[in-house]
């Protein structure tokens, strides 16, 4: 809540990578050694607000309003893709109601800054807690999430006694805008892979003085997160994810189109039918972001085109949007919904946030041996809700495993509160 080819084998194995207070100002540190290929660059932490013009605002709700409609789907449901009714309603409350500059002024209100690491400036929130011993945490958010996923619980986890834990249970957070995402800036260059925007964000935490931290993304974030831990840098102790990498390679091989275990226990089932029909009709975003991103030209000219791609994500995520601009009450609200939207429409980023699907050539699923001990939130709606049996064999250091009673991809967005107990669970023995 980010968060996800050729033969049905190749596109099972490539997975959804082809394929939601008190404030401290960090005191900026001397300049860090940056990563190579940019070893002469400028490695200040420099402040940063954002105010779109009103010139860009009414622009949006202007093309809103012209959007040339396509005739209704022909079934009485979703499969089709977004329904008409649910994508009118939303351009309607979008372009007559909704309030960009509301979300802008709980942005400002939070210290944000940007660095420049590898040769991309890197944007990030960084909330610093009022208690003393506070543990740093970095977030990763994913596709088609950003930081909007993290901002309610960014309170809970910095000033955890007005939220029902204490202050042994204090968190300084760090929320990056990924490469290409939301306010960072674009690569210029191929590369920007996981694998690289886990060696920055290692160079992020250097830079803003942590010796010592945890970890924590969904989705792309978890790619991130786990790259992060395979890096073993030295202030790394330990990670958590709500999406994360299980699937078993016997599993990974009946999905290609082998044959279904019959062993399965009630957990795996679930997990194994979740998986199948992801596998069958929830891939296409990430089959052409992977393959074409830069042919999504219509993302950047059309607002409601935008928002239609982003909320054909996951079926459940879609399912409970629907509902909300259906006027029901679900985790997220139809301003978290256009918040999200907006962000990306005001900052360019359709296509240069779809390279990431082709950058990247990890197995989204498939284990990957992280070495330190981890941290794992199964949330009964996320594109698979990995059983403990799969967790326990592919994270050696499993210290922390739960079912939540509810949620889905964009955990933190949704449940907030669930999700911020899950941070304080997982990491208080290794504070």
């Amino acid at each position: 809540m980010s968060f996800l080819a050729a033969s049905t084998a190749a596109l099972v194995t490539m997975t959804v990578a082809t394929a939601s207070i008190g404030l401290m100002l960090p005191t900026p540190l001397a300049a860090q050694p940056a990563l190579a290929g940019h070893a002469a660059e400028d490695a200040a932490i420099r402040p940063f607000t954002f105010r779109a013009s009103d010139e860009e605002l009414a622009d949006l709700k202007r093309r809103i309003k012209a959007t040339r409609w396509p005739s209704p789907e022909l079934v009485a449901d979703a499969s089709q893709g977004v329904r008409l009714a649910t994508m009118q309603k939303l351009a309607d409350y979008w372009a007559n109601q909704y309030d960009w500059r509301k979300v802008e002024s709980r942005l400002a209100a939070l210290p944000q800054f940007v660095t420049t690491i590898d040769g991309v400036d890197i944007h990030f929130i960084h909330v610093k807690s009022t208690e003393p011993n506070a543990l740093p945490l970095i977030i990763t958010h994913g596709w088609p999430g950003s930081i909007i996923e993290q901002l309610k619980i960014i309170d809970p986890l910095t000033n955890p006694t007005a939220h029902g834990g204490t202050a042994a249970d204090a968190f300084d957070v760090v929320i990056p805008s990924l490469p290409g995402h939301g306010f960072s800036g674009k690569p210029k260059e191929l590369g920007w892979d996981p694998i690289r925007i886990a060696r920055a964000w290692t160079e992020l935490m250097k830079r803003l003085g942590y010796s010592r931290y945890v970890a924590q993304g969904g989705d792309w974030g978890n790619a991130v997160t786990e790259q992060m831990a395979l890096l073993t840098p030295p202030g790394l102790i330990g990670v958590h994810t709500n999406m994360p990498a299980t699937v078993p390679a016997e599993i990974t091989a009946a999905l290609s189109g082998g044959t279904p275990p019959k062993d399965l226990s009630p957990e795996e089932k679930y997990a194994y039918d979740q998986l199948d029909t992801f596998y069958k009709h929830g891939l296409g975003y990430a089959q052409e972001m992977a393959n074409r991103p830069q042919t999504l030209y219509a993302l950047e000219d059309s607002p409601v085109g935008l928002a239609a791609w982003m909320l054909d994500h996951d079926a459940r995520s879609e399912e409970m949007i629907a509902r909300v601009f259906d006027g029901q009450t679900e985790g997220l609200s139809r301003d978290d919904v256009l918040d999200n939207v907006t962000l990306y429409w005001l900052t360019d980023t359709a296509v240069s946030s779809a390279r990431l699907y082709w950058e990247s050539k990890l197995a989204f699923f498939a284990p990957k041996g992280v070495p330190l001990p981890m941290g794992v939130s199964a949330f009964p709606d996320e594109i698979y809700t990995a059983p403990r049996s799969w967790t326990e064999k592919a994270y050696p250091k499993l210290i922390h495993y739960n079912r939540l009673p509810k949620g889905g991809h964009f955990a933190a967005w949704e449940q907030p509160e669930l999700f911020s107990q899950e941070m304080r669970t997982t990491f208080r023995n290794l504070r």
